[in-house]
């Protein structure tokens, strides 16, 4: 197997991205939650993603960054979250329990909370969480 040796001097010029000089989205961080009348928690962080690729022998590493979601309901386990959109003010989230559904947030700026729902079974439930 063959490796590709790359300067030390041109890895590092070469602009490395990492999760700490990704821009911040509103819904990142620590936020105490309510959902359906039971308190929770979320979090919301953006983390490192280096993804290595081989090709004939040779192998090259890239960087990059993913954002990573979890949710804990009254202090069970925590469970992984998926952004599936988001804007200025909104988030769409797909929970990815046993059962996976689909959740919304619209955040307030004023306020610093953001108010919606989670599914689960068919059905729709309140959820509101702040900082």
């Amino acid at each position: 197997m063959k490796f590709a040796l790359i300067p030390l001097s041109l890895f590092l010029a070469s602009g490395q991205a990492i999760a700490s000089q990704v821009a911040t989205e509103w819904y990142f961080g620590r936020w105490n939650c309510n959902i359906d009348g039971r308190s929770a928690r979320m979090q919301w962080s953006v983390v490192n993603d280096p993804q290595t690729n081989c090709s004939g022998g040779v192998c090259s590493t890239t960087s990059g960054v993913r954002i990573v979601g979890r949710f804990s309901d009254n202090g069970s386990a925590w469970v992984p979250l998926a952004k599936q959109r988001s804007s200025s003010t909104t988030l769409n989230i797909r929970y990815l329990g046993a059962e996976q559904d689909n959740w919304f947030l619209r955040y307030d700026r004023s306020s610093n909370i953001a108010n919606g729902w989670t599914t689960w079974r068919g059905n729709r439930y309140s959820l509101r969480c702040w900082r």
